[in-house]
């Protein structure tokens, strides 16, 4: 796995088919609001994460001329992203990319419904045991789930590692991807945001902006 330069170095896309023209997936609407209290985060569909970093340090690595070059820990971010599906089986990645204090990814659930019905499933431990990380007790699958366990792969290896005790914000933000038309923007920006994180420099708060700052409501 390569994690030197290059504009699209770690910048991963993927288009997985489910939604129609209505904005259904796999023939179910998709509720139009952001960050929705009662939402079932576990349920199948598409999700846009924003991970930002502790005070938005530059763990990560740093950019120059639009091709990022990434740090010890910054690899092992990549690693441990590119490894969710692993530990995560009803997982697929879409675009994603490490960036030098923030972390921006699309998560798709695809759980046949034999396996997960409506909400509340559970499944046995996830460990990212190649990164020495394991999650204590078992797991919801949902999105939050996945989050954390991803969040403590890379924490893990950074305290066994390096001098950084906490590498991430206690929070993360996500938006509920509604239709293939959003989703193909949402993969642009996050495909592009290497060459435009210059150009955002001098507005730390946009560069690790939550995805429905950055799209908005419809």
């Amino acid at each position: 796995m390569e994690f030197s330069s290059g504009k699209n170095a770690q910048v991963k896309t993927f288009w997985m088919p489910g939604f129609d023209a209505g904005g259904k997936f796999r023939g179910k609407y998709r509720i139009p609001s952001a960050r929705l209290r009662n939402y079932d985060y576990g349920q199948n569909g598409a999700y846009f994460v924003t991970i930002c970093t502790r005070n938005r340090e530059h763990l990560f690595g740093n950019i120059t001329e639009g091709n990022m070059r990434y740090s010890a820990i910054g690899k092992i971010a990549c690693q441990c992203w590119d490894e969710i599906p692993r530990h995560f089986p009803f997982v697929t990645l879409g675009a994603w990319v490490v960036m030098p204090n923030h972390v921006h990814g699309i998560i798709i659930f695809d759980k046949p419904d034999a396996v997960f019905p409506d909400a509340g499933g559970v499944v046995e431990t996830q460990n990212f045991a190649s990164l020495h990380a394991s999650l204590p007790g078992p797991q919801s699958q949902n999105l939050a789930s996945v989050v954390r366990g991803y969040k403590i792969g890379v924490t893990k290896y950074a305290r066994a590692n390096t001098t950084i005790v906490d590498v991430w914000q206690p929070r993360f933000y996500d938006r509920i991807i509604r239709d293939e038309d959003e989703f193909r923007r949402i993969s642009q920006y996050i495909m592009r945001n290497p060459q435009n994180w210059e150009r955002d420099i001098p507005f730390p708060s946009q560069s690790c902006a939550p995805g429905w700052l950055l799209f908005g409501e419809k």
